[in-house]
């Protein structure tokens, strides 16, 4: 059986691994915990979070609500609880077109030494 180097071996991630991934504080993050109920990342004794893929898509889910979209967050809050299955498509189709965005650069890029 061959090993599938697409897998993603890791199983948790620190706040600090987290918010270099969204570009955002720590502190963004722990605040966002206070105010979205169901992001709650795993913690150890010594209280040290431990976010899951699961808690990073919920994560990605607000990013794209409170910084990309700009709703305030009573509002993404609001939006989370009336349509999240709606939430979670709109920040996988923005997560989507954000990598095809990335490679047109670098296609491009390549095109233009080309030239």
């Amino acid at each position: 059986m061959a090993l599938n180097p697409n897998k993603n071996l890791k199983l948790y991630y620190s706040i600090k691994e987290v918010a270099t991934i969204f570009s955002v504080n720590e502190s963004t993050l722990r605040y966002w915990e206070t105010e979205f109920p169901h992001l709650r990342p795993k913690t150890n004794g010594q209280k040290v979070r431990q976010y899951t893929d699961k808690d990073i898509e919920q994560i990605r889910t607000i990013y794209n609500l409170v910084k990309v979209r700009g709703f305030k967050l009573a509002a993404a809050r609001k939006m989370l609880n009336a349509n999240r299955l709606g939430a979670d498509r709109s920040a996988d189709v923005l997560h989507t077109l954000m990598g095809v965005r990335d490679d047109l650069k670098a296609l491009k890029k390549q095109l233009d030494t080309l030239s």
